[in-house]
């Protein structure tokens, strides 16, 4: 369901913390809210937010934009009333949520009462008001035969055990699979969904011990649950689905379709094979993947297309990965010319080529145990320009989705972020200058930069490239089809600058020494603009570098990905924790590449200069049509 003006939501314990952040962000969009709280001091303060917030969509409306109901959702009668009102005033009820909850007052273990105040009261509210709003929310959509999505609050800790209120896990726990078995009303139109977030900093909140909040990874933001919020809203293929909100791991659906295998009946009496098959797709007798037949730094003459058999069962420590995208860079043609492979230990040809990929794990070996098939995982190894690939289980990294946005994030994004703070050793307060900015991993790294807290400068040619670098934060866009780079860093920059992020080579690592700071250090993480040519990668020479960085204390870092793999794991996290809060955009270049024999148009794409963000392949078609339908 698209969230546009003129809907209408109910929400119940809108009047503060969760429900009055949903309120508002619904009132954002234009929609008309019920506001349904015990509290009527704080529900009319919501109320009148919620139409300032309205009022620039509905300027013109003879009607209150948000309506508040004062409601004890352990009352039947007021919950009826308060659907009805609902109903009276904006006509139709299109998104129920479901949000009103407490904690339990007394300690459990020290509740010497009949538990009609205390723990009884909490069930009440947490779990069968939950169940009640949810039959009148059905009722009342089916009555105007309009589709409708019903989100109901659950909690993280309705997944796993909390000691110091066990019965509030056991109302959420009650609340997440009671939501889960209501996944048939998508027949009738209508998505019911729960909501399972960590703990946000809210009055309830602030009641439980700060050292387990910390062992969690500390409070998670409001704009992470909206966004949650809003996901299950217009995500048309979710119904009865849990999903579930932290500060480590983002959005995550809970179960996974592997888990889910478990309680079906007969998957424990069928005949388990030697290695663990996805039931997602049938896998194939054969393959197809790009390798490189001879040495050439023209990435189209050194490579074909083959059809390989598929060889099964896999062994007992390797992985089968279904290759959704790969990710094209610059070093392609470097890999495919040999450049990468020692003198004494030359390449044998023929070798798979592509450095990057996400997919879908297809097989496990016997003894891999860390890795579930069916779900999502990223490899950064050679071989990813291909529909399968068996690689060994340590190279395989497990990731929140299958995105292109996630294949921007492995060389790209890991160069980027890990270059910044190990080779240029990273600090707030500096001046950083990123070339090439609007590429691949440039737009990582401006972004990076400002994360952290300094001024960033920006190199690129072409306006389109520099409106992105402009959306991206950067301080100073340097387009050097309108602008002499050197010019403007003498004249606006003439204390130099500290940290310089370098992928051009040639004259503009000649430029950028120049323009480094005492103390300054210049990462040199590649040299595109000396990859090709007709004698491919030609090697420039630099007369003077050990004088001029002597004389400034200046420090020239070479960075090479490979070497830092150790990292790879916990930095990818990072990049996908910052991501899911919206703190960090990725760019994908919106020329299409689909299909293997699409690879070689790619890599010359990029090479090209005309590419904007990560230029992506996708290497499955029909995956992608089904994810355009959806």
């Amino acid at each position: 369901m698209e969230i546009k003006p003129g809907l209408s939501a109910l929400v119940t314990g809108g009047a503060s913390g969760i429900g009055r952040a949903l309120c508002l962000a619904l009132a954002e969009k234009g929609v008309f809210v019920t506001v349904v709280d015990f509290s009527e001091e704080k529900g009319k303060e919501t109320t009148l937010l919620v139409r300032t917030a309205n009022a620039k969509f509905h300027p013109d409306i003879n009607f209150p934009s948000a309506i508040f109901v004062k409601c004890d959702v352990t009352n039947r009668g007021d919950l009826v009333a308060a659907f009805e009102k609902h109903l009276a005033s904006f006509g139709t009820l299109d998104i129920c949520i479901n949000n009103a909850g407490i904690s339990n007052p007394v300690r459990f273990d020290k509740d010497d009462t009949d538990g009609s105040k205390s723990w009884k009261h909490t069930i009440d509210v947490d779990l069968t008001a939950v169940v009640e709003c949810t039959q009148l929310a059905i009722k009342a959509m089916k009555a105007k035969q309009k589709p409708g999505v019903i989100i109901n609050m659950g909690s993280a800790a309705g997944l796993y055990p909390m000691s110091f209120d066990p019965i509030y896990c056991a109302s959420k726990a009650g609340v997440v699979l009671f939501t889960r078995s209501l996944a048939y009303f998508r027949h009738q139109g209508i998505r019911i969904n729960v909501l399972c977030p960590e703990f946000i900093r809210t009055d309830l909140a602030e009641r439980i011990d700060g050292s387990f909040i910390q062992s969690i990874g500390g409070f998670m933001s409001m704009d992470l649950l909206v966004k949650g919020a809003f996901q299950l809203i217009t995500d048309e293929t979710k119904a009865g689905a849990c999903l579930w909100i932290t500060n480590r791991r983002g959005l995550e659906y809970w179960p996974t379709e592997m888990e889910q295998e478990k309680y079906l009946v007969g998957s424990s009496s069928r005949k388990r094979p030697s290695f663990k098959v996805s039931s997602k797709f049938e896998l194939p007798q054969s393959f197809e993947k790009t390798i490189v037949h001879t040495l050439s730094h023209n990435f189209r003459n050194a490579t074909r297309i083959v059809r390989a058999p598929l060889k099964l069962p896999i062994g007992p420590h390797q992985v089968l990965l279904k290759i959704l995208y790969a990710g094209v860079n610059a070093s392609d043609v470097n890999f495919s010319s040999g450049r990468y492979f020692s003198k004494n230990n030359g390449p044998k040809l023929p070798f798979d080529a592509g450095f990057e990929g996400v997919g879908l794990i297809a097989a496990v070996g016997e003894s891999v145990k860390n890795l579930e098939v069916g779900t999502p995982a990223a490899v950064m190894t050679f071989g990813a320009y291909s529909e399968y690939m068996i690689v060994s289980s340590k190279h395989v990294l497990p990731v929140p989705r299958p995105d292109p946005e996630v294949v921007a994030m492995l060389t790209s994004g890991l160069t980027a972020l890990t270059a910044l703070e190990k080779a240029g050793q990273m600090k707030s307060g500096e001046t950083v200058l990123v070339t090439a900015a609007a590429g691949g991993t440039g737009q990582f790294a401006v972004q990076l930069a400002k994360l952290a807290g300094n001024k960033v400068i920006a190199t690129c040619g072409g306006l389109e490239k520099a409106k992105l670098l402009k959306e991206l934060g950067v301080d100073r866009v340097i387009d050097y089809k309108t602008e002499d780079i050197k010019t403007v860093l003498r004249k606006e920059f003439p204390k130099g600058v500290d940290i310089i992020y370098e992928s051009v080579g040639g004259q503009m690592f000649d430029l950028c020494l120049n323009a480094l700071a005492v103390y300054g250090r210049l990462i040199v993480i590649g040299m595109i603009s000396q990859y090709q040519g007709e004698k491919g990668w030609q090697p420039a020479n630099y007369p003077g570098l050990c004088e001029k960085i002597l004389a400034k204390s200046q420090t020239v870092a070479g960075f090479f990905l490979v070497q830092y793999s150790q990292l790879w794991k916990q930095n990818l996290d990072k990049l996908f924790h910052l991501y899911s809060l919206g703190k960090l955009k990725v760019g994908i270049d919106q020329k299409k590449f689909i299909g293997l024999n699409s690879v070689a148009d790619a890599v010359e794409y990029l090479h090209s200069g005309k590419s904007t963000g990560k230029v992506i392949v996708c290497i499955d078609p029909t995956f992608l049509q089904k994810t355009s339908k959806l």
